[in-house]
């Protein structure tokens, strides 16, 4: 399971400055989600995406806490790994993952990992860098999107999964040039023994610095919730926040 950020906004900041203070608390998260943290951050109007990913614990990292303060997009993700148990702490299972314009996140598990074979376009897999269910939940939607178009293409993956495979959390940020996904979509009783209700929980702060999204655990005093089955997309230019329903 792992801790999800992301955000956009109308000038390139650092992950410490579109968060404030609490950053810091934030990246403690990591002392128990340590199994490597990744940020993928991606400039709006090139397109180009720079990914740097590490397994080894975000708070003990000194690359980690030099990109957070020094590294400054107009949009980016950042994650933190508590490996799903059975997948091995590397680089190459170690979040986000790209392709292409897309940068992906996922705090959940779809098991076993390989169910979700069937489901995406063969060619996809070859690319896979790890053997991550996570990893696999991308292409999928990435090969639903190449049929439908995005939100449509996000939305039937998610119904792929929810239909025919077993799952815990799908919960998910996805980057593109012109907007920020949120998935929120997660079964309450199938959260990791001993976390508490809102482990699966999303938050979101929006204000005149941008858009940031994250995970539950520190302090969000004052942020809006993402209800439990819902798609947002958030524009990149406007800060505009559509939501669709996941069925």
């Amino acid at each position: 399971m792992c801790r999800l950020m992301g955000y956009v906004s109308s000038e390139e900041k650092s992950l410490e400055e579109i968060t404030g203070p609490s950053f810091a608390e934030f990246a403690a998260l990591s002392s128990k989600h340590c199994d490597g943290w990744g940020i993928a951050s991606e400039d709006k109007h090139t397109s180009t995406i720079q990914l740097a990913v590490e397994p080894a614990q975000a708070d003990h990292s000194e690359r980690f806490k030099e990109l957070a303060t020094e590294l400054k997009s107009d949009g980016a993700l950042l994650h933190l790994r508590w490996a799903t148990s059975g997948l091995s702490v590397k680089e190459g299972n170690t979040h986000p993952f790209i392709y292409g314009k897309y940068s992906f996140i996922h705090n959940g598990g779809v098991v076993p990992a390989d169910s979700l074979d069937p489901y995406v376009n063969p060619e996809l897999l070859t690319l896979a860098r790890g053997e991550t269910d996570s990893e696999k939940y991308f292409y999928l939607i990435i090969t639903e999107i190449e049929k439908h178009g995005e939100v449509a293409g996000i939305l039937s993956a998610l119904n792929i999964i929810k239909t025919n495979l077993y799952s815990s959390s799908l919960n998910a940020m996805i980057l593109t040039p012109d907007t920020l996904y949120i998935v929120s979509e997660f079964i309450q009783e199938r959260r990791p023994k001993g976390e508490p209700d809102d482990y699966y929980d999303l938050f979101y702060r929006k204000d005149e610095n941008g858009f940031l999204v994250a995970s539950s655990g520190w302090d969000q005093i004052g942020w809006t919730p993402i209800r439990n089955h819902q798609l947002l997309a958030v524009d990149r230019k406007s800060f505009e926040i559509k939501v669709h329903l996941i069925n």
